[in-house]
């Protein structure tokens, strides 16, 4: 399959106190239809930035951003986007938080019902239908913002560290969850973070970011799917090894 998003030579800078900060500077990146890509790096390297453009919310400064050929200049249908923070609406239960994405679209009430109600079993939530945001978990927030995430039936999605808030054994459960969704659909997935085990454990491929944006590493990961007990894959030597080089290459771009 060909190239699904493509970045190019890409720039970012920020002025702040008449001071102009780079964000990112000279990212090129190819992310092929269907695979799920993970980009790793510390906290400051130009992840979230990056992310933002590709969504199509913020500008670039130089270079190119195309999602299928086109010019990405503002938020896509095709694109989804989940973000590290919590984006439902305290005033509308589950259900209707994951309608919202039909509702804007102007889905008929029954069926937009009907989908959110099959999203809503799909992701775990089936029962908390008419909870708010408030009366939820952290996990079954992200859960919730899953599905609404999917309501939007996009070719791509872009999440950033989705599962970072969470407790250990939360983020293993929602990993699988996603790995479940994403396995088989076509679909092609970017997702940030800035764990190291998390990104080999879900991806086809790793990208590791240095300072304003810089690859330290470009690798694919030849784990075998799927990847449904990640004790013994710890423990697989192909694992461990490619571990140690992505750990080595963040150890590199922290100098």
């Amino acid at each position: 399959m060909g190239a699904v998003l493509e970045v190019v030579d890409l720039e970012k800078s920020f002025l702040k106190d008449e001071k102009r900060i780079v964000a990112l500077r000279g990212f090129s990146l190819e992310v092929v239809e269907g695979s799920f890509v993970t980009i790793l790096g510390r906290s400051g390297c130009g992840k979230t930035t990056l992310l933002n453009i590709m969504a199509g919310l913020l500008a670039r400064s130089s270079g190119q951003v195309a999602y299928r050929g086109q010019p990405v200049t503002g938020p896509r249908t095709e694109i989804a986007y989940l973000t590290q923070h919590d984006t439902l609406m305290p005033w509308r239960d589950v259900q209707r938080n994951v309608e919202m994405p039909l509702e804007m679209r102007g889905v008929r009430r029954a069926e937009r019902r009907r989908i959110a109600r099959n999203l809503i079993e799909t992701v775990g939530l089936a029962g908390f239908e008419r909870h708010y945001p408030r009366e939820l978990s952290g996990g079954m927030r992200r859960r919730a913002g899953l599905a609404r995430m999917l309501s939007t039936e996009p070719e791509t999605f872009l999440l950033d560290e989705p599962f970072g808030a969470l407790d250990a054994q939360l983020r293993t459960e929602l990993q699988a969850e996603l790995l479940r969704l994403w396995h088989g659909s076509g679909k092609t997935v970017v997702f940030i973070t800035h764990d190291l085990e998390e990104a080999l454990l879900l991806g086809d491929r790793v990208v590791v970011l240095g300072p304003v944006g810089r690859i330290l590493l470009d690798e694919q990961i030849g784990l075998p799917r799927p990847r449904e007990d990640p004790e013994n894959i710890r423990l697989d030597s192909a694992f461990i090894a490619l571990y140690g080089r992505v750990s080595s290459a963040l150890k590199e771009g922290a100098r």
